[in-house]
């Protein structure tokens, strides 16, 4: 049997002296794709930094990927994808870092290449990942001359190089305009198709996809429902995780939220 992607038992966090994350346990399979919706501040990017191992739970709580406690972060990389928006800046601030450069890096896990040479498949498989997003025509230009939607495009196309099993995107259209949304979300839909299991992390139900079929509410650093998304996306889940009456409304494979 395949151990699970994600276990969480009991997990607990601190940052200073505020709990971010209180008796979370949660399940997420393989295949299973999974979105992650809660208001600011309710413990989801403390969730992904227990996923990427910048954080880690108090004592008697418990993380296991792929059912292993214990990972070093460049193996970690090769399984799971992680994209957020603080490695994006890190990438977009580099004054002569170029969009091939930063795809290839994640091989080393580094910001840039740095005279390290690529293997012929390294560098196939960085093309690849390039023309899978559409983005092949940008690997000469500096990242940060992108705008924010091609910028989002090159962070995923380096993710994906490894070939990973799973994708942790955080917030992943913010800073996004309505059509650069629209498009993104469509090649999210694309991947998520093509096998890599995606855990979503937004606080907008309207970017809950429609392959996701699974959903995390969080309020507050604690658990307020999981489970199969029609039965958890309910305008009483949504009011309690938000703290405000809110109607949810199917429109299609949709979602939409309207406040009372």
């Amino acid at each position: 049997m395949t151990a699970p992607l994600l276990e969480l038992a009991d997990v607990s966090v601190m940052r200073g002296d505020t709990r971010v994350l209180n008796d979370v346990s949660l399940t997420i399979n393989l295949g299973q794709h999974t979105g992650i919706l809660g208001a600011n501040g309710s413990g989801k990017s403390s969730l992904v930094q227990l996923v990427s191992r910048h954080l880690y739970p108090l004592h008697g709580g418990e993380v296991r990927i792929f059912g292993q406690k214990d990972w070093l972060v460049s193996d970690l990389r090769k399984l799971i994808g992680i994209v957020s928006p603080a490695h994006e800046r890190d990438l977009t601030t580099n004054e002569t870092l170029k969009v091939f450069e930063a795809v290839a890096s994640a091989f080393f896990s580094s910001r840039g290449l740095w005279q390290r040479k690529l293997s012929v498949d390294m560098r196939e498989r960085s093309e690849q990942a390039l023309g899978r997003l559409g983005i092949a025509h940008l690997a000469a230009r500096e990242m940060r001359t992108l705008s924010t939607g091609e910028a989002r495009r090159v962070m995923i196309a380096r993710a994906l190089v490894h070939q990973p099993k799973a994708l942790l995107l955080d917030e992943p259209c913010s800073g996004l305009d309505p059509v650069s949304r629209h498009d993104f979300l469509g090649d999210l839909r694309d991947i998520a198709r093509a096998g890599s299991t995606l855990i979503l992390v937004t606080h907008h139900v309207e970017e809950i996809l429609p392959e996701i079929s699974h959903v995390v509410l969080l309020r507050s650093g604690r658990l307020v429902d999981k489970g199969e998304k029609r039965a958890t996306l309910t305008s009483e889940t949504m009011s309690v995780a938000f703290g405000t009456q809110l109607e949810v409304e199917q429109q299609g494979e949709w979602y939409r939220l309207r406040r009372y």
